[in-house]
């Protein structure tokens, strides 16, 4: 009898992996390409995502997550339960001074204004398109640059504890070219939020978005659609910053992800 019941556990093993293959590693803030049958049905945590005619889809590990990823396919009344341990990462602190103060704990007056650009941003991280440019390679957003913040840091901001850092910050001198690290529809364009100044988000499909901020030069249009490496603008100081610097972030919906996860081979 546990002959017959080992058998068995090894040809549903076997018949998952024929079901279905990631791309990404399982760790917090990663970014995971899944690939499986194509006419199949995905659903991440109970919830539905959309796949692509080849099988292609797409979904993020939350920074803080600490419980499994559960990923069902379903298929011709076939299902395929997989289970993903998800692993911890450890997160740096950074220390930065030297911010205005209405930039640390912003005036009163603003909050309409940081509540207005809160809803255009989380309005075009929101996008569930069927564009499936989410599943091509990265490429690195500026030529030469030095990192000098990375995703998840605590941020300490005028000696006061703040929010995690989401993104990935390149330092280069101011009106450095920046390139679309992916093809992508321009969901939203603007020139002066409180935060992040001059402000980029591309749409790559199935709730996959990039943001670019802290631009000097905004040169793409709401509605656009850009050709990876395509110039959209430059590198500025423009909403909270100390410095010329670009800001670049990935979500998943309103999951923020570790840009690295795909752009860490690219800047080896």
């Amino acid at each position: 009898m546990r002959v017959i019941l080992s058998f068995l556990f090894f040809v549903l093993i076997i018949n998952t992996s024929h079901a279905v293959e990631f791309k990404g590693k399982f760790i917090q803030g990663s970014f995971i390409i899944g690939k499986t049958l194509n006419n199949a049905k995905v659903f991440i945590d109970k919830t539905p995502v959309k796949v692509t005619k080849e099988g292609y889809f797409a979904f993020g590990i939350g920074r803080d997550r600490k419980n499994d990823v559960v990923i069902k396919i379903t298929k011709n009344e076939k299902v395929d339960i997989i289970i993903k341990k998800v692993f911890k990462k450890k997160y740096k602190v950074q220390r930065i001074d030297g911010l205005p103060k209405k930039q640390v704990t912003p005036p009163k007056e603003v909050y309409a204004r940081i509540k207005k650009d809160n809803i255009i941003i989380g309005k075009a991280r929101s996008i569930n398109s069927n564009l499936d440019y989410f599943k091509n390679s990265f490429a690195a957003p500026l030529k030469e640059s030095i990192i000098t913040g990375v995703y998840g840091s605590q941020r300490i901001l005028n000696g006061k504890p703040r929010r995690p850092h989401y993104g990935l910050d390149f330092a280069a001198p101011e009106g450095t070219p920046i390139k679309a690290m992916l093809d992508g529809v321009v969901t939203l364009s603007e020139k002066d939020l409180y935060f992040t100044g001059g402000t980029i988000i591309f749409d790559h499909g199935h709730g996959i978005s990039t943001l670019y901020m802290h631009m000097k030069d905004v040169d793409v249009k709401e509605g656009q659609k850009v050709k990876q490496g395509d110039i959209i603008g430059t590198v500025g100081k423009t909403g909270r910053s100390t410095g010329p610097h670009l800001d670049v972030r990935l979500n998943w919906f309103n999951v923020k992800l570790d840009p690295m996860s795909v752009l860490g081979s690219v800047l080896k």
